[in-house]
């Protein structure tokens, strides 16, 4: 029975966001410049109490909460040009890894997923326009299971799609209390930095060779 290895996006899959702030690559770096937006105040007054508590778990979309928050933030053009420029400016794939997950999928010993905190425009945007559909067998995503890691009910959500496993999910996150939640759920979890942590864990490299 093959193995079912799960993956984070930011952080792992996309350099973009990490738990690490000095391997962080921000989408909203030139957000100032580029839109007049202050990152530091998109992410105090729109990502931290609404995108996070309410967009990613599927209460409200995100065009929606956008256009109700950026008259305050001073904008006043379409929240469709604030999600066309994220879209565009956080999506650098991680190559390598990806390379090492589709030879991991060539032996056949694994199937694999994404398991990620998006909501639905960006899960849309990764699976299709990126084309990672064709590499994954599904994407598990906070707005579509109605939980956000590190939540357990994130996990649960996950494993009654998976279904019966002959042995513990493998999973790369690359923060500490996901990584923890998944390992307490019963699941394999591992503190991923870089492509090695997932080419060098013995389950992998034995089915590499």
């Amino acid at each position: 029975m093959t193995r079912a290895v799960l993956f984070d996006v930011d952080g792992v899959l996309v350099h973009g966001f990490h738990s690490r702030p000095e391997k962080q690559r921000r989408w909203d770096q030139f957000l100032a410049a580029d839109l007049g937006i202050d990152p530091k105040v998109f992410y105090e007054q729109f990502i931290k109490p609404i995108f996070i508590p309410e967009v990613l778990t599927h209460q409200k979309s995100l065009v929606n909460a956008l256009e109700e928050a950026l008259p305050a933030l001073g904008y006043t053009g379409s929240p469709m040009n604030i999600i066309g420029y994220w879209m565009g400016r956080d999506t650098q794939l991680n190559h390598p890894l990806l390379n090492t997950i589709k030879k991991l999928r060539g032996t056949g010993a694994a199937r694999v997923y994404i398991a990620t905190n998006q909501e639905d425009v960006r899960a849309y945007h990764l699976w299709s326009n990126l084309g990672l559909q064709h590499l994954f067998d599904d994407i598990f995503y906070a707005a579509r299971l109605g939980a956000a890691k590190p939540d357990p009910e994130f996990f649960e959500a996950v494993a009654k799609r998976l279904g019966p496993q002959a042995e513990p999910p493998l999973m790369f996150d690359d923060f500490p209390a996901v990584v923890d939640a998944a390992n307490a759920f019963g699941w394999e979890a591992v503190l991923f930095d870089d492509t090695e942590d997932c080419r060098t864990h013995p389950w992998i490299a034995r089915h590499l060779g």
